[in-house]
């Protein structure tokens, strides 16, 4: 059965008895509330949610802005979708629908960000890729739509984000290869305004500092956020004239062209140089030999993105009372054997 009239006349009672009983609204007597929820469990009564958002002025979907890169086009990359697993997964429990919005390459992200609130087709978004300053967000700030940023700012304003630790796996990374006798450690960046890129570089600056390595910015390598971007990272520091011995990627599909680029000159990650990668994927799990990266649940990491946004929102904040979010998600440690390649051990042979 779909539709308040039917219930109602069913019951034989008023539609707005039966929309005060199915609301929780305290106008009603315990007695018919019971009578109302039980009916409507027996004949699989469902909300006409278009006509309810009609009345309340509301679309019943969250938005999550996603933005296309040029590079990437071809890649494969599961982190959105165990992302959207877990937003999905707390949506659910409100009847709200998770609506995805592909920002295209060639398109502004400003543009988009502002023909989606003028058409009024989510309650709330999601938007990821944040850079360090970042129109969209000082403008859906100014446009009061509730909003969570995946990634954070500098950006000015009371918004709830989450980001992943960068600064733990930059400063854990730089750590183990000290130890093992590296100073020259590369890293590969993203080549983009994508304020994560400046966040671990200068957490991997601050990690060397503390081990007294001096920074030798021609160690930075800015590249595409994809295999080929891995694979011109290695081109590049096979290319040097005093080669590091270590690098770090700060993308993970990136390790895929890199272990690539490395095997066509005769190099093995772990028995030449060492190899330290940011996340953990499916794919790199066949990579040979086994990668040193990054783990974490996708699916609760957006499971937290979705609550953290709800808590925002007047409707849900009694549900979720938890205030403004402002939260680094932690970053679990996967030793495998790509960076076996010691230094120390090296002199010693």
């Amino acid at each position: 059965m779909k539709g308040i009239r039917k219930l109602a006349d069913h019951l034989g009672i008023s539609i707005g008895t039966v929309s005060r009983a199915l609301n929780n609204r305290p106008d009603v007597s315990e007695k018919t509330r019971e009578r109302v929820l039980k009916a409507a469990a027996q004949l699989g009564y469902e909300p006409d949610q278009s006509g309810r958002s009609l009345r309340q002025g509301t679309t019943s979907a969250i938005g999550f802005v996603i933005e296309s890169a040029r590079d990437a086009s071809d890649s494969v990359d599961n982190f959105f979708l165990g992302v959207f697993d877990g937003v999905q997964h707390v949506l659910n429990r409100h009847h709200l629908d998770l609506i995805i919005l592909p920002c295209a390459a060639d398109d502004d992200p400003l543009d988009f960000i502002k023909r989606t609130v003028a058409r009024r087709m989510v309650d709330a978004l999601i938007i990821s890729g944040t850079r360090r300053r970042d129109e969209r967000i000082a403008y859906l700030a100014q446009s009061k739509v509730p909003f969570i940023t995946l990634g954070r700012s500098e950006t000015p304003g009371p918004y709830p984000w989450i980001d992943l630790d960068f600064e733990g796996v930059a400063n854990i990374s730089v750590d183990r290869l000290v130890s093992a006798g590296h100073r020259r450690i590369a890293v590969a960046l993203p080549n983009n305004d994508i304020n994560l890129g400046f966040v671990y570089l200068e957490s991997y600056k601050a990690a060397l500092a503390r081990h007294n390595i001096p920074f030798d910015p021609s160690l930075v390598v800015r590249t595409m956020s994809s295999e080929q971007g891995g694979y011109q990272f290695g081109h590049e520091i096979l290319g040097m004239a005093d080669r590091p011995t270590a690098v770090m990627a700060s993308y993970e599909l990136m390790t895929i062209g890199l272990y690539r680029r490395l095997h066509e000159a005769g190099l093995m990650p772990g028995r030449d140089i060492a190899v330290i990668s940011f996340r953990e994927s499916p794919l790199s799990r066949f990579l040979s030999p086994p990668l040193t990266c990054f783990r974490l649940s996708l699916r609760d990491l957006g499971s937290a993105l979705g609550v953290s946004l709800l808590a925002s929102m007047p409707q849900y904040e009694d549900a979720y009372p938890q205030g403004v979010t402002h939260r680094i998600w932690p970053m679990e440690l996967v030793p495998g054997e790509s960076d076996n390649h010691s230094q120390t051990g090296s002199a010693k042979r």
